[in-house]
């Protein structure tokens, strides 16, 4: 046999051999990359459901936010109605409001009731004088009620 041959054979060998012991350290690097693959696509896809439902739940938070706000202002409407009416309460049984329970018709036949007398108080003893404390302080709840009803008339405007 000539040399070449021989040469030929020993580099095909070796290439072989060298095949043999490197495939099997190919298939593992294959197989390790696929599941790096594998694995980082599960995490995406986890991970983006993860933020789908995030997202949700941040948007019933919103709303549940929105609906707390907008029940506040309807208990502060309701507050300040109630105070309305508290305050015509007050007017009415003050006689401040006489005007509203009596009809044109009838003022000639309640005048002499509804008119103050000349110290301030009606006929019936009520005074339209500032009510104050044992201390001769204004009572400034009176103040604040006002204000109250105020800012419900402003709204009941804004509102129509």
């Amino acid at each position: 046999m000539s040399t070449g041959l021989i040469v030929a054979i020993i580099v095909a060998a070796i290439i072989i051999i060298a095949l043999l012991v490197m495939l099997p350290r190919m298939r593992a690097s294959a197989r390790r990359k696929q599941a790096e693959r594998e694995l980082h696509s599960r995490r995406t896809a986890v991970a983006e459901e993860h933020r789908s439902v995030a997202r949700e739940r941040e948007n019933r938070a919103e709303i549940a936010d929105q609906k707390a706000r907008m029940a506040e202002q309807t208990a502060q409407r309701e507050r300040a109605e109630a105070n309305l009416q508290s305050e015509r309460a007050d007017l009415h049984e003050r006689g401040m409001r006489d005007d509203d329970l009596i009809d044109d018709s009838e003022r000639d036949r309640f005048r002499d009731v509804v008119t103050p007398s000349d110290d301030g108080r009606t006929h019936d003893g009520r005074s339209d004088e500032l009510r104050t404390d044992d201390d001769g302080a204004i009572d400034e709840r009176r103040f604040e009620r006002e204000r109250i009803t105020d800012d419900v008339r402003d709204s009941e405007r804004t509102q129509r």
